[in-house]
């Protein structure tokens, strides 16, 4: 059963990652091509200068050569990120539905989007606050590996002291009752955040002249893509997975 459900859970991946798509290619790309019209203004008034100064007699065009066209980032590179990217979180909410369910007294439905929501919140919505979405256009290429690191290391603490706040409700819960058990594991996760924001270094890159109604559209928009791919993949397996679940009582009671 824990395969059908897997594979049900790639199936809302995957309709989420069309819808997702539509979303992006909509809102976002707009935003994007801005972003790299900024920069490239950015990049022709430096070289103004530079010549304008004498510091250079000769083109530097063919180093910033695209190794693929606008249409292909913005159409194949884009739709199969976001493809693969919510396939792979459709399987993760499977597995996690697999380990909750049964534990809580709640329908399939329920749990599962009730993970999605939670998924959601500790994946992206907290590790955004800290570090949140820039175009790709307007940060230094020389500083991509330690964001990637940075971002990666506080969505693996987001993720495992969201869950350990889980376990600490659980176990409050007896002496404490649900709604007080449930107020110390927000605080617990909300206190454990905190230091983690605090420790974690700041990356502050995007310029200043950089338009602020651009930077402000993109982060809405990308919040509004994560809404998009969690809600649909919550919705969407939660109907699939009480209809495998029916079935299987169906089949034993028969």
């Amino acid at each position: 059963m824990e395969r059908q459900l897997i594979g049900r859970g790639i199936l809302a991946g995957a309709l989420a990652g069309v819808l997702a798509f539509l979303w992006a290619k909509l809102l976002i790309e707009p935003v994007i091509g801005r972003a790299i019209d900024f920069e490239n203004g950015v990049g022709a008034a430096h070289e103004a200068a530079e010549h304008a100064h004498g510091a250079g007699g000769h083109s530097h065009g063919g180093e910033g050569a695209e190794v693929f066209t606008r249409g292909v980032q913005s159409n194949i590179g884009m739709g199969l990120g976001v493809l693969i990217f919510s396939v792979a979180m459709g399987a993760l909410l499977a597995v996690v539905f697999c380990v909750v369910y049964g534990r809580i007294n709640l329908s399939a439905r329920a749990v599962a989007a009730l993970t999605a929501g939670g998924m959601l919140v500790s994946l992206w919505i907290v590790p955004a606050l800290k570090y949140p979405p820039n175009p790709p256009a307007v940060s230094l290429d020389e500083t991509i590996k330690q964001r990637t690191l940075l971002y990666v290391l506080l969505v693996v603490l987001s993720a495992a002291l969201f869950v350990g706040s889980i376990l600490l409700t659980r176990r409050l819960t007896p002496k404490l009752g649900v709604w007080n058990a449930s107020l110390v594991g927000v605080a617990d996760y909300v206190v454990s955040m905190a230091v983690v924001f605090l420790i974690l270094p700041g990356i502050h890159e995007t310029p200043s002249t950089f338009p602020a109604d651009d930077l402000y559209e993109f982060r809405l928009y990308s919040l509004g893509t994560q809404v998009v791919i969690w809600v649909t993949i919550g919705l969407v397996f939660g109907a699939l997975a009480a209809k495998v679940l029916d079935e299987k009582k169906q089949s034993v009671s028969a």
